[in-house]
């Protein structure tokens, strides 16, 4: 006989725990499905977090190499501890993911640790991971499986010297020479951490330019931060095909010049990812599909199918943790019949290089490819009292109004903790506010988000104060 619940949600990734524990909070008994047997999906287990506690890690070490001299601090015999690094790095995952275990019992989230694949209408069958299988029936099934990296033919993963990112988390010892293929945003986080701690980095990239969503001016400012710090990069390169022999892998492409080829001890490919679909039983309930991406009504996550709901990598939209959550958490809400909503043109992204990137909203090119009419306020870091006492002045905030209107349309931030600096934007955007709102806004002396009042001073009135 099959378990009733409310609500199954399979994933149990940001989208789908956070879904789960918010429709729990409301009252309704939910069952989440995830095939690890921990939860937190590829951000928590494989992605965000590992990498983020990495980035930190090799920042610390190439500060301590590089920067404390001239803080006066004098630090002689730094040295790499790599299986310390990782311990730490693993740590860090493992105290989330039991915190998440912990938030399922104390909201009554009942957890299965295998695959869910839908049975038909209402109906969920789970392969546990012990080898058993459970049925499960409900109103409302909920799809959060995420994401994979997506492979290329020409270089096919081996996991050992051909690998994509969740194998480049635990590099050991530190490779001599990492080739990178795809300047996205997840290359370019892992290209930086194993430079900082003491690998050649070669990026490989088909377009002829790195970050192709991130604004084209910040886009260029970061290529040339990244090179000082040791990255190189190989534009307009169509990587053919790879031969590994003796611990070495030769990749061999096409460049703008004629063919090339690079060899190096990993490589590392990056080239995007894909909804991960299989297995779930789409095609057997007629459950629409496009492009690998489940389609849904963008206001409740209905998919063609009553009942059967899609969040997060599965549709539409960028691949973002925080999107999935927001995702979850407005469904959850709509299932107990209250009244929700995600706000597509206020979702932040940061890149965790350093310094960071981060933006919301439109970019220049786009709002040239519009043909709408904008004006732009920038400030450089350079001149920001705060940075210049950190240390740390590369880069700028950059905003982007409506040449009529003053409504704030974009704003692009390269800098040290963009990542937080973002938050004032996104809220001014969420609240329809403009680059006035934010000049007027009386911002701590000294700080880095003095920086974004200057650039929105700049985008209104016409000039900084300190620039």
């Amino acid at each position: 006989m099959a378990d009733r619940f409310d609500l199954i949600v399979i994933g149990g990734g940001p989208g789908g725990y956070v879904a789960a524990i918010r429709a729990s909070q409301l009252g309704k008994k939910v069952a989440c499905i995830d095939k690890r047997g921990v939860f937190g999906g590829t951000c928590l287990n494989v992605g965000c977090i590992p990498s983020k506690a990495l980035l930190d890690s090799s920042e610390l070490y190439a500060q301590a190499k590089h920067s404390f001299a001239k803080h006066g601090i004098k630090a002689t015999g730094v040295a790499l501890d790599i299986p310390v690094m990782l311990e730490r790095k693993n740590k860090v995952v493992s105290q989330l993911t039991t915190g998440i275990a912990g938030l399922f019992k104390k909201y009554g989230v009942t957890s299965f640790a295998g695959t869910g694949a839908l049975a038909g209408p209402g109906k969920v069958k789970v392969t546990l991971n012990d080898g058993k299988t459970a049925d499960l029936e409900a109103p409302a099934i909920l799809l959060a499986t995420g994401s994979e990296p997506t492979p290329i033919p020409a270089l096919p993963f081996d996991d050992k010297n051909i690998v994509s990112s969740t194998e480049a988390l635990n590099f050991n010892p530190v490779p001599k020479h990492l080739i990178v293929v795809g300047a996205g945003y997840i290359g370019l986080e892992l290209g930086s951490v194993w430079a900082r701690l003491g690998s050649k980095v070669t990026v490989l990239e088909f377009l002829p330019r790195i970050l192709p969503l991130t604004d084209t001016e910040i886009a260029n400012q970061v290529k040339k931060s990244l090179e000082k710090q040791g990255l190189e990069f190989q534009l307009e390169t169509k990587v053919t095909g790879a031969e590994v022999k003796g611990g070495q892998v030769t990749v061999k492409a096409e460049g703008k010049d004629g063919p090339k080829t690079f060899t190096g001890d990993k490589v590392l490919v990056c080239v995007g990812r894909r909804p991960v679909t299989a297995g779930l039983g789409l095609e057997a309930l007629g459950i629409k599909v496009e492009k690998g991406k489940v389609v849904v009504n963008p206001e409740t996550f209905q998919t063609s199918v009553p009942g059967v709901f899609a969040i997060g990598d599965l549709i539409d939209g960028p691949m973002l943790a925080h999107k999935a959550s927001e995702e979850g958490i407005a469904f959850a809400e709509m299932l107990a019949g209250q009244h929700a909503h995600v706000n597509y043109d206020a979702i932040p992204s940061v890149i965790y290089i350093w310094p960071e990137v981060a933006s919301v909203g439109k970019t220049e090119d786009q709002l040239k490819a519009e043909g709408r009419e904008y004006r732009t306020g920038k400030f450089p870091f350079m001149a920001s009292g705060r940075a210049i006492a950190m240390a740390d002045t590369e880069g700028m905030v950059k905003v982007l109004t409506d040449a009529k209107t003053d409504r704030l349309l974009g704003v692009h931030i390269f800098g040290p903790r963009a990542s937080d600096m973002i938050a004032e934007a996104v809220t001014t955007m969420e609240f329809v506010g403009s680059a006035e709102d934010i000049a007027r806004i009386v911002h701590a002396h000294p700080t880095l988000s003095e920086s974004l009042g200057e650039a929105a001073r700049a985008a209104y009135f016409g000039k900084a104060i300190h620039a």
